[in-house]
């Protein structure tokens, strides 16, 4: 028999994590991340070290694996998490990837690379515009296979027009590339004639960022119990083989949208619709039956102030790490707060690295003073938001650096990052790393690359709030890492933000909510 042509499979995708509190995101903001057209996507996802977050390198890898086929790339457009896009940018890469679609007919499948709680300036789901935009373009025979990050905010439309629906598993996220080629399994089952049915339950919970954790060495994983349920679920023998994704989505509460809810969607084979619906309610039952675990709880400055000026005083007290969880970059947060800093600095904190700090301007000034030279670092003469105010200190600037490095661990690793002009400071007993491109310090290779040595510092204070975990465990168990209470645009203490759409009652933020398992039936 003759063997047919290779499936022609188009590739693109939107990723970025929008905080409607943040400052909208522009096109600098993609260019200055990932914003790749046509064969250049291709080119990337083929390559040592991609600077495209790992699901579409992993869904090309486990294609080129598993037969012929022929990548069709339109655009991928990745992005720091940020506020809003500006709409017409947005509309603009909706053009692209419409022409770019219509142009590549006919295709036997689509690759979507999501990240899910995308905002932009005029839109609450400009995720589940583009699934719909694709859907009625190629068709409704066509299939869409879509992974997306498990902090996605989930719409109907989400769920309705990919075929199959794969989210990340783990957070930290450690398991982008396998999700990536999960997706590229679904797609070759899809193109041998599988046909699916989805069911999807959303709760009444969203859950503060902390409290997703889902590592097995988690003090508290209400979260990750939920996943972990669903995983075995899929793997019953009733189940096995007729389920072919388990998704459980935590949101991302700062998007504040309508969609707004911790939600399970679960892929079935067409002819399983029951079990679909079944095992999504299941699986929500038991994170409702954790409803209360799904609020914050931190240290105060004050008390981390304090073990961090013990642990600086004592070098036989094991050394600790603070997480600055409410000023993020992973999240929306600027990098820049100087909250803990201020009072590390203040207190007299010694042997304390602090990264990285999202300041260009500084970094100019230390790269134009020199290695060595002492200078007034003021921090945030640039920026009016209000939880980035000033502060300045004498410091002297100890390295310099170009920011290009390979990370090292954890969901950078082996990924291509340039974070701009860096520098060292010492300012007391802290050594602060300042950077030109707003980035999480979830790498330990982001102290590495100006000559730092983690194991050398007493503590360390990381601009992230969980996916450090993945990167820096090699140095902290979670018994010496201390989430700090400190004000930011992505603060897990959700009562401090002023919501205009997240549907309400909700857990953590109302009392007396309530939720009924919804029916079987269709």
């Amino acid at each position: 028999m003759a063997k047919g042509p290779p499936p022609r499979i188009a590739v693109l995708g939107f990723s970025i994590e929008c905080n409607a509190f943040a400052p909208p995101a522009t096109r600098t903001d993609f260019e200055g991340c990932v914003w790749l057209e046509r064969d250049a996507i291709t080119a990337d996802a083929r390559a040592r070290a991609p600077i495209a977050l790992p699901e579409t390198p992993g869904f090309y890898a486990a294609m080129d694996a598993t037969g012929p086929w022929q990548p069709v790339p339109i655009l991928l457009a990745m992005a720091e998490p940020n506020g809003p896009v500006e709409e017409a940018l947005f509309a603009e890469m909706m053009t692209i990837w419409r022409k770019g679609l219509e142009a590549a007919k006919p295709l036997d499948g689509v690759y979507l690379c999501l990240h899910g709680a995308g905002l932009t300036t005029a839109r609450q789901d400009p995720d589940g515009d583009l699934c719909a935009m694709v859907r009625e373009v190629v068709g409704p025979d066509v299939p869409i296979v879509a992974t997306l990050d498990l902090h996605a905010n989930v719409s109907q439309a989400m769920v309705d027009n990919p075929d199959v629906f794969v989210g990340y598993r783990t957070n930290p996220h450690m398991d982008m590339r396998e999700r990536g080629e999960e997706a590229a399994v679904h797609m070759r089952a899809l193109l041998r004639g599988t046909r699916t049915v989805k069911g999807f339950v959303r709760l009444p919970i969203v859950p503060p960022t902390v409290t997703m954790l889902t590592g097995q060495d988690a003090t508290d994983r209400p979260y990750g119990e939920m996943i972990d349920f669903g995983q075995r679920r899929a793997a019953d023998a009733d189940c096995a083989g007729r389920i072919m994704n388990v998704s459980v989505m935590g949101g991302f509460a700062y998007g504040d949208t309508a969609k707004n809810g911790l939600a399970v969607v679960v892929t079935a084979r067409e002819e399983d619709a029951d079990e679909a619906r079944s095992v999504a309610i299941e699986v929500a039952e038991v994170g409702w039956m954790n409803r209360e675990r799904f609020r914050a709880r931190l240290t105060s400055l004050e008390d981390a102030t304090a073990l961090a000026l013990a642990t600086g005083a004592d070098p036989n007290k094991p050394a600790q790490c603070f997480a600055d969880v409410a000023d993020n970059p992973g999240g929306g947060g600027r990098g820049n707060t100087m909250w803990i800093i201020e009072a590390f600095h203040k207190a007299g904190v010694q042997g304390c690295y602090v990264g990285i700090i999202n300041d260009p301007p500084l970094a100019a000034a230390a790269h134009a003073a020199g290695k060595g030279a002492t200078i007034t670092a003021r921090f945030n003469t640039a920026e009016t938001n209000e939880f980035s105010k000033p502060f300045e200190a004498e410091a002297k600037v100890i390295e310099l650096g170009d920011g290009h490095v390979t990370g090292r661990r954890g969901i950078f690793a082996g990924r291509d990052m340039r974070l701009g002009p860096t520098a060292a400071l010492a300012i007391g007993g802290l050594t602060v790393v300042v950077v030109s491109y707003r980035t999480q310090c979830a790498d330990p290779a982001f102290f590495e690359m100006l000559g730092l040595d983690i194991r050398a510092a007493r503590s360390v204070v990381v601009k992230s709030r969980g996916h450090f975990r993945g990167g820096f465990d090699e140095f902290f168990g979670n018994d010496r890492i201390t989430e700090v209470d400190a004000p930011g645009l992505c603060s897990p203490m959700l009562k401090r933000f002023a919501w205009k759409n997240l549907p309400r009652p909700v857990i953590p933020l109302d009392n007396d909510v309530t939720w009924q398992p919804p029916s079987l039936r269709r």
